[in-house]
């Protein structure tokens, strides 16, 4: 009689385990096409990266493209604005760091930290104020407002909303911004293609 009933009992323990993995198998399979939707949108996981072509940016000229909803600066600066950026002491900078995603985290804000070896006459950088998100203005015909104080006589960025100005590195000088504009992850596939993201 107790040979029947270890029996049974086993039996029944295999019935419960196999009934409940039936039933969590079944909502699992019930419950993925929910969970599924939620992944980003094949349109959006396209925009994760994308590719440039420089080629038709003359020197001293910029575009600005779309990169993840987000405004993205390409300037071919000129000999003259790179030579200013490499000229600003860093202890006249107002963010000591490059913000770059090119650079090691927490490097200087050197211009050759928020550029790429070799091609440093292309500046790429994030076209949102880091004050409250405006976008800076560069080549604009109000030059006052894209020089910095200082021995800086060329070029640069303004935001026209509060007055923040960022040098030819695209490093904040003065207003109320708290950090340089952001360099987003790129590297060149060419000498005149680069990758974004």
């Amino acid at each position: 009689m107790s040979t029947a009933t270890h029996a049974d009992v086993t039996r029944r323990d295999f019935l419960y385990i196999a009934t409940g993995a039936v039933g969590a198998v079944g909502v699992a399979l019930t419950a993925w096409p929910f969970i599924s939707q939620m992944n980003p949108d094949a349109s959006v996981k396209a925009l994760a990266s994308i590719e440039f072509d420089l080629a038709p940016i003359a020197e001293g000229q910029e575009v600005t493209i779309k990169w993840r909803g987000n405004p993205v600066i390409i300037r071919n600066r000129t000999a003259k604005e790179i030579e200013a950026a490499k000229a600003v002491p860093l202890t006249d900078l107002k963010d000591p760091i490059a913000r770059s995603a090119v650079a090691k985290d927490g490097a200087p804000a050197t211009d050759e930290n928020r550029t790429v070896a070799g091609h440093e006459q292309f500046l790429v950088m994030m076209g949102v104020c880091t004050h409250l998100g405006c976008v800076p203005q560069g080549d604009n015909p109000l030059k006052e407002f894209a020089v910095v104080e200082g021995s800086l006589k060329v070029g640069g960025w303004f935001c026209p909303c509060h007055g923040s100005h960022y040098d030819t590195a695209g490093r904040i000088r003065k207003g109320p911004a708290p950090e340089n504009l952001a360099v987003p992850p790129y590297s060149f596939l060419s000498d005149s293609k680069i990758k974004i993201g």
